[in-house]
């Protein structure tokens, strides 16, 4: 998986931010699930290309 990394301004300066690409988080697809800590979330991608996380 590729990412990149943006800046944004924090109070102390400018800190990296990553950024992830939908489509390759999902393979290709329009689902994805995305664990945090022990909970599993899902990423959907609508046709309208919108995003929806749902817990």
């Amino acid at each position: 998986m590729h990412t990149q990394t943006q800046t944004r301004d924090t109070q102390y300066g400018v800190a990296p931010l990553p950024v992830h690409d939908a489509a390759e988080l999902t393979d290709g697809g329009s689902l994805a699930h995305i664990r945090l800590d022990d909970q599993l979330y899902t990423l959907r991608i609508t046709r309208a290309g919108k995003l929806i996380l749902t817990k």
